[in-house]
Formats: C-alpha cells, structure tokens, sequence
C-alpha cells in the first residue's frame, strides 16, 4: 500500500513550485578518481504539490526483471521519457532548462531524457548500481552506456518523503549518504558513474512515498 506524504514544514509554497539560482544554491563535493556530486538542498519550493501533481499524471509502470536465474518484480514504479518536452507537468521543463543552462559549458550538452522512478513506501529501492547501462547485483542482458567509458551527469530532483541515497567507491569501501526528498537536487558527475555505485536502500521503518526525476544526457541511462 502507499503511504501518505507528510508535508515538509519548510516546503513553502506561494503560486506554484520554484527554483533557486543554481549559481549560489549548490555546493559541491570531490569523491575519488574525479568522480562528484552537487547538492542544493531544498532547491525546489512547493514540491510536495509538485509531487502530488507527479503521482496523479505520470503514466507509471510496474516491471519485472531477470535476476540471475530468475524474474522478479522491480521494487518501485518507473516511466521513462526519451523526450523531456512530453512529461506531463510543465515546471519540469523549467527545472530542466535551468539545469541545462548550468552545467552545459562543463557538460558538453544539454540533458535529453528523464527517467521518474516512484518509491510508494519503504519497501521500495534500488540496488546498487551505475548509470553506465548495466546494474550490479545479477542483473542480465544489460549493455554498456556511455557512463561507463566517459565522464557524463546524472541529475536527480527528488520530492515527496527524504530517503537515503548511498555512494560508495566500485569495489567496495565505505559509503556517504545523502538524504534527499522534499525538493532536494543531487548531481553526479565526472567520473562518478565508471567508479562509484548508488542505491536507495530498503528500509523497515514508516517511510512517506518519494519521486525521483533522474535527468541524463544522450546514451546514459
């Protein structure tokens, strides 16, 4: 079943959701071997409508994958857009301009696609895993994307209930973790997708509904 989002006290919202200047909003973070993050917490005011707005119009998918020699079902729902102009809500085009703007000198292009992934409770989560088109952890048939041969950026709004996203260095070492939700922007970039590993882990304890909007360029998924 999904839960209920509990409103962030600090989400304020006048007419309609909104963004800060990235310039002064991030702040960014060197891992190992040039991989990155950016964070702006809070970036976006009047998610939790946003998110709303998401659940409601978002034409979300349940699916199944091969694991080892299995098929199970894929813990959260997901839709995926090969053309950010056709998501439903307008303000995302917005979100994505803005990011365009930002980080296209360092980049080399804009973002082309959005990938939404909707965690309804705290049973739902990804496992370990690089965005370089494949995923650790048994899964099969995959083919390598860019990420895993060149530098490239992942940018991910997150709305609804915080969850912890986990970092960690490819094969193994001790993890960071972030807490995002509620409007929260973070950033992968550099090498980040050839030598590190995120996830969104399960979690046993009462946890509100989350969506991630995971913005990417051309080849990267």
């Amino acid at each position: 079943m999904t839960g209920a989002l509990q409103a962030s006290l600090f989400d304020v919202e006048a007419e309609g959701p909104s963004f800060t200047d990235l310039r002064t909003a991030l702040r960014r973070t060197h891992l190992t071997a040039g991989a990155w993050i950016d964070v702006a917490s809070g970036w976006i005011s009047g998610s939790d409508s946003l998110f709303t707005s998401l659940v409601d119009a978002v034409p979300w998918r349940a699916e199944r994958r091969q694991m080892y020699d299995r098929v199970v079902d894929v813990p959260r729902l997901q839709s995926f857009y090969s053309d950010p102009t056709r998501l439903p809500e307008p303000f995302l085009l917005q979100v994505k301009s803005a990011l365009d703007e930002h980080y296209r000198v360092e980049l080399g292009e804009n973002f082309t696609t959005a990938g939404l992934c909707y965690y309804r409770d705290g049973g739902d989560s990804v496992a370990w895993h690089a965005d370089d088109g494949g995923q650790t952890g048994g899964r099969s048939g995959s083919q390598k994307g860019r990420g895993a041969s060149e530098d490239t950026m992942v940018a991910i709004v997150s709305l609804g209930a915080a969850r912890p996203l986990l970092l960690r260095p490819r094969g193994g070492g001790p993890s960071i973790r972030h807490s995002v939700g509620h409007g929260d922007l973070l950033v992968m970039g550099g090498s980040c997708q050839r030598t590190w590993e995120h996830c969104i882990p399960k979690s046993t304890r009462p946890t509100g509904p989350r969506i991630s909007i995971q913005f990417r360029p051309r080849g990267v998924r």
